[in-house]
């Protein structure tokens, strides 16, 4: 997404804002900012950037690379004289040594520390660089009483520099430097996860986790509709719901597809997914491939890729997989395990998920069929793809076609009794004997499903509009009709849901359900999502 665009993170902005506000006012709150790749915190930062003006907080943004410590070091000073120097009229030059002498008339003893560093990384001595280092804000509010916002991006980086009790060290800083407030930011969920819950756990300078998610459906639509509109493209509704479905919301696919397209019917989108796609030189192949290749020399990295391949067919839970592999289930869980601490994959219940959606889906259509093509026939794998789209746009089209009661029934028919968690809760989908259509009396809750199992019975208002408590009221009296067997009563809706109304919902143990949830149940199964 293009720096200039923000769209639908004005919540995480405000919160970002008001943290570093509460900085000068004596109350500092540590944010970590976690996230798939591609899913937009980035932007989220840039926004910050451009928004903060405050001659009183010095902001230091750094991407941490995986480097040397020694260059490390160096960018992480230079960003920062140059930051602190920013609004004092000199004329600034990108370069260490002379920001340090610039500043030393303002700050002399940060700017003798920072020579003491830059002498110790000439002598290659580097074991005690870290914590050092990262006292020089400290040390520019003792001197100006200047705060400071450290911003770290891919924190988890600095792990692959070799620093000596980096997490114990750097927690002991964010006890004591009570003037510095760091925002890390790290697309490796799972590490990241790992780090706050065990190193970086404190009672004093601990972390609030913000997390970034894909858009939503509205966001979505809103973000392509202003990008068409800039063009002067007019494209249908059906068209914008697909791309919002075949991206799942994240703001680097819809930037580069709705780029892409430069014909707003259906061949235009075949014709873009295919350059992007498809064709060696499309910029998403070649990032894909590049992607793969991480994991070609690891030990039996065949079967990472088998793997990866299955789930993004369909076979998405481990004793499935084993049956196709003819491998013990013992054997690839241990694989699996791994590749969710990559975060190539996660886990829901009894499901595994590719993260990314996009790439799942060239898993799909292109990667394995050119890997397993006998001979290379451009064309005719050019044209397979190309049908095999088409055929996904139909069946979207197709599923937007019917009423939701249908979906859901053949939703319903997939179940197997496998586990799943949902809005934090676990539930099991259970397998069904019976499904069917179910009519409501209460006064705006008219639709329904009833579904029995072996050992209970779910029963299902729907409703396109947003529930109420009035709502919640009239289903739980209707329920009381079916005493037999253990129930689990479900409302879905189409619309948020306010929090009064799960409020009485979790007080009357009704399980609410909106279009999210909905979605990454459909997602599970791999059925096309439903788009309002």
């Amino acid at each position: 997404m293009t720096k200039d665009k923000f769209f639908g993170r004005r919540e995480q902005l405000n919160i970002l804002l008001k943290r570093i506000g509460d900085l000068k006012d004596g109350y500092r709150q540590n944010i970590a900012i976690l996230g798939d790749e591609l899913v937009g915190k980035t932007s989220l930062i840039y926004k910050l950037l451009g928004t903060l003006w405050d001659n009183r907080t010095i902001v230091l943004y750094l991407e941490v690379r995986p480097q040397a410590l020694e260059s490390f070091a160096k960018r992480y000073m230079s960003v920062l004289f140059y930051n602190f120097l920013s609004n004092s009229g000199i004329t600034l030059r990108e370069d260490l040594v002379f920001l340090i002498s610039k500043s030393e008339r303002f700050i002399p003893r940060t700017a003798a520390k920072a020579r003491s560093i830059l002498s110790s990384l000439e002598k290659r001595k580097t074991s005690d660089i870290f914590p050092v280092l990262l006292s020089l804000p400290d040390l520019i509010h003792q001197e100006t009483g200047k705060f400071c916002v450290v911003i770290l991006d891919e924190f988890h980086n600095l792990e692959k520099m070799g620093i000596k009790k980096l997490y114990a060290e750097w927690s002991k800083l964010l006890i004591l430097h009570k003037s510095t407030m760091y925002v890390i930011i790290s697309s490796m969920k799972f590490r990241a996860q790992q780090v706050l819950a065990r190193n970086l756990s404190l009672l004093f300078g601990n972390f609030e986790v913000i997390n970034i998610e894909p858009f939503d459906v509205k966001i979505s639509e809103d973000y392509l509709n202003n990008h068409f509109r800039e063009r002067g493209m007019a494209v249908n509704k059906g068209m914008i719901n697909f791309i919002v479905h075949f991206t799942g919301g994240y703001p680097f696919y819809l930037e580069t597809i709705s780029r892409q397209l430069t014909n707003p019917g259906i061949e235009g989108l075949v014709d873009a997914l295919e350059e992007l796609l498809f064709s060696s030189a499309g910029m998403l192949n070649q990032r894909f491939s590049h992607y793969l290749k991480r994991f070609l020399d690891l030990p039996q990295s065949r079967d990472f890729i088998e793997v990866l391949y299955l789930i993004s067919n369909g076979h998405n839970k481990l004793r499935d997989i084993s049956h196709i592999l003819h491998r013990q289930q013992k054997d690839l869980r241990f694989k699996v395990g791994q590749m969710v601490e990559l975060d190539m994959i996660s886990r829901n219940g009894d499901f595994l998920k590719i993260n990314d959606r996009v790439f799942s889906f060239w898993l799909k259509f292109v990667y394995q069929e050119k890997a397993h093509a006998f001979t290379f026939d451009a064309k005719s794998q050019k044209e397979l793809f190309r049908e095999k789209i088409f055929s996904m746009v139909k069946e979207f089209v197709t599923a937007e076609q019917k009423p939701i009661s249908e979906r859901l029934i053949e939703l319903l028919r997939l179940f197997d009794d496998d586990m799943v968690q949902l809005d934090r809760k676990k539930i099991r989908l259970s397998h069904f004997r019976e499904i069917k259509p179910l009519e409501l009396n209460g006064r705006f809750l008219k639709d329904g499903i009833i579904g029995r199992s072996s050992e209970n019975v779910w029963i299902m208002g729907l409703k396109k509009e947003a529930i109420t408590e009035e709502d919640i009221v009239d289903f739980s009296r209707e329920c009381k009709k079916y005493r037999h067997g253990e129930q689990k009563k479900i409302i879905i809706t189409l619309k948020d849901i306010d929090m009064n109304t799960r409020l009485k919902a979790l007080n009357d143990k009704v399980i609410t359900w909106d279009v999210n949830i909905l979605n990454q149940i459909l997602d599970l199964f791999a059925k096309p999502r439903i788009i309002v």
